[in-house]
């Protein structure tokens, strides 16, 4: 499966040493890299569809000192969509109102009727993207109904909504950042985690320190933002197992890579 990783913080921080230890599980995820930054007030992405720990520009980059209060990383391990550089995490999209959407994901899309809509005009071929396109279509469609731009609170229920439907038999593990607020999902066990430290939060699928990392609330959607908590979500209980059945598809859908 591929690895998440975001930070959320009150004030910018020298995050390199975190994504250096994040980088090292590369070896086991070696389809790609990503990382999304804000810097100055602009969100800069940067991937490659090369196994991070071989990444010469990575490398380099990692050297400079970073500093964001924002910050989502992937590797990835690729289970729908080819390895190229179109397919790696972070996407990002703008909605009508110019909200640029960010996202990195973890998991399988077995089957999702409404994605399938979106196979013709993603860029790349992965499910993940597909997630991003019909999130932002609904924004779109309920900004248009309304005629304004979304609050909050009205993101965060119809995120939320979007969530609790898709997750039913998919895996789901997801961070999205809205321009504003970070939105953070898990419905497989002990698959993502988050340290609060000083004035910030950290995501990680496994804990990179030796400190008291704790569980992401378990099949429920929060909300973060300057390394606070704002909002919890409804708890779905749309848990992923690793049955036979999905492993099977999972097979299938890698040997066709």
């Amino acid at each position: 499966m591929c690895e998440l990783f975001g930070i959320s913080s009150e004030r910018e921080e020298l995050i390199n040493d975190y994504l250096k230890l994040f980088y090292e599980h590369s070896d086991k995820h070696p389809h790609g890299w990503g990382l999304a930054y804000l810097s100055d007030g602009q969100l800069c992405i940067e991937k490659e569809s090369l196994q991070a720990s071989k990444s010469n520009y990575l490398k380099e980059k990692l050297a400079t000192p970073i500093y964001s209060n924002l910050t989502l990383a992937h590797i990835r391990f690729a289970t729908i969509g080819n390895v190229y550089r179109k397919n790696c995490h972070p996407y990002s999209k703008r909605d009508n109102c110019c909200r640029r959407w960010t996202l990195i994901h973890n998991g399988t899309i077995f089957e999702y009727q409404p994605l399938r809509n979106f196979i013709n005009c993603q860029s790349g071929d992965t499910d993940s993207e597909r997630i991003l396109l019909f999130i932002v279509d609904k924004i779109n469609k309920l900004q248009k109904k309304l005629c304004r731009q979304l609050n909050f609170k009205e993101r965060f229920y119809l995120i939320d909504e979007i969530v609790a439907d898709m997750s039913k038999n998919n895996k789901l593990n997801l961070i999205i950042y809205d321009g504003e607020y970070m939105y953070v999902h898990t419905n497989y066990k002990n698959s993502l985690y988050y340290l609060e430290k000083y004035d910030s939060i950290v995501f990680s699928t496994q804990p990179l320190t030796s400190d008291n990392w704790n569980n992401v609330p378990f099949t429920t959607l929060v909300a973060v933002q300057n390394g606070r908590f704002l909002a919890e979500g409804t708890k779905h209980g749309n848990e992923y197992i690793d049955n036979e059945e999905n492993m099977k598809n999972l097979y299938r859908i890698f040997s066709g890579l």
